[in-house]
């Protein structure tokens, strides 16, 4: 098994801890962690360090699209959850439903909640940005305030902040 790394990210919204390897991150995942444990250093693999500089340009509002290696890991309906999820674009918002349709499995929401609820790459694979059909927050692992502020900076993304 390859070696893993950690490193953590200090977002507006909390800390984050991004783990992975030399060939690509495996998770992105909010901690409830009270301080930076593992600080980004030279020894880091590029994989994380470029996803911890693109979470950074993400959260001042200059990227949209990540294009750093990652790895799902899941099972193969999960990874096609997860694939159809990135299908929803920056500042726009979709449901299960729509996702289990995507997917061509239309009677499938529940399992595509679950999928959802499973993913370890937040904001990078956007679950944040699933709603519920009638348009309130659904649950989300990192809770609904986060996923309410995600919503808001992306659909602000152009207005200045003061």
């Amino acid at each position: 098994m390859n070696e893993r790394f950690i490193i953590d990210y200090q977002s507006p919204i909390g800390l984050i801890e991004i783990t992975g390897s030399k060939e690509g991150v495996y998770s992105v995942l909010f901690t409830e962690k009270d301080s930076l444990q593992y600080p980004i250093n030279e020894n880091i693999p590029a994989p994380l360090t470029a996803c911890y500089e693109q979470l950074d340009d993400y959260f001042k509002g200059k990227l949209d699209t990540f294009t750093f290696p990652y790895i799902m890991e899941g099972t193969d309906f999960q990874k096609n959850v997860w694939s159809a999820l990135m299908n929803i674009a920056y500042g726009k918002t979709g449901s299960y439903k729509e996702i289990a349709v995507n997917i061509g499995n239309e009677k499938a929401i529940r399992a595509v909640g679950s999928a959802n609820g499973r993913n370890k790459l937040c904001i990078v694979i956007p679950c944040h940005r699933i709603i519920g059909s009638n348009g309130s927050l659904t649950g989300y692992a990192g809770g609904l305030w986060r996923k309410e502020w995600l919503l808001e900076h992306e659909r602000n993304k152009n207005v200045p902040k003061l």
